[in-house]
């Protein structure tokens, strides 16, 4: 058992459920617009995610603990190298514009945990960590796999981008709830603002948005309507039974599971309605 709790502690903590949340949500996207991509693009969304997170979360602890770090954080470090060396293996088979598109995303995450203004970075600019967050995500699974299978974006898949931006920041408030007591007041994240039952009711309204943005498309899908509002209502639910004290991997295995699940609804449904 001891054996089992450290393989899936590390499974968390090297950010491998986080980059299959992210491949799921870019699956999601090719599966509403029927794109073809190859899977080198997954290698890179999976390694860059995983490089990515790792940075943000353990670059200032590696830095200034680095002749003290325990065993389990070398081994994420060593992870994380690998990770970020298979990254670019996969980024070098990638066409240039996907690339680009990639790269504005990453100065986003770089600049998200280095200080570049007046010693900040974004995560400590007031009320701007979430959307940040947000705004990541959603490139990097609407835009990167649409520029990748060299589709023009139109008026539906701006919609998606959209509605993307809003459930990840709807995704991201329990994390933002569990924080509460140790974020900084300078932050002003949105249950600093707010207060937990209004960022809940907030969340509740942004879901019922989501769903009603589907039916402004040109194309609407009834699977991924239907799939849709399954996943707004998984994310309710856990957005409602979020709190400052709560389980330990509530947020980051539960909620973050979120994403693979409503792959796993879309990929039924689109089976039933075909």
């Amino acid at each position: 058992m001891k054996l089992l709790g450290r393989v899936f502690s590390f499974y968390i903590n090297s950010s491998i459920h986080v980059a299959l949340a992210v491949l799921s949500l870019l699956i999601i996207t090719e599966l509403e617009f029927d794109l073809a991509n190859s899977l080198s693009l997954y290698g890179f969304v999976i390694f860059g995610t995983i490089t990515a997170y790792n940075f943000v979360k353990y670059a200032g602890v590696a830095v200034l603990h680095h002749r003290s770090l325990t065993e389990s954080l070398k081994t994420i470090q060593v992870f994380s190298a690998v990770s970020f060396v298979l990254f670019l293996y996969f980024g070098f088979e990638q066409k240039i514009e996907t690339m680009l598109v990639a790269f504005f995303f990453g100065l986003l995450t770089i600049f998200y945990a280095i200080p570049f203004l007046q010693k900040k970075n974004l995560r400590t600019i007031s009320g701007l960590k979430i959307f940040i967050v947000a705004i990541v995500w959603a490139g990097v699974t609407v835009m990167v796999p649409v520029v990748a299978a060299e589709n023009e974006f139109y008026s539906d898949q701006m919609i998606t981008f959209i509605q993307r931006v809003l459930l990840v920041i709807v995704l991201t408030l329990p994390f933002e709830i569990r924080d509460l007591p140790f974020d900084v007041a300078t932050l002003k994240t949105l249950p600093q603002r707010l207060g937990v039952r209004a960022v809940k009711i907030a969340g509740y309204l942004t879901m019922i948005c989501c769903v009603f943005l589907d039916f402004l498309k040109k194309d609407v899908l009834n699977f991924h309507t239907s799939s849709l509002v399954i996943f707004c209502l998984l994310t309710s639910l856990c957005l409602f039974y979020a709190k400052k004290r709560q389980a330990r991997y509530f947020a980051s295995f539960w909620v973050e599971s979120l994403p693979i699940l409503w792959l796993g609804i879309l990929l039924l449904l689109a089976h039933f309605f075909a």
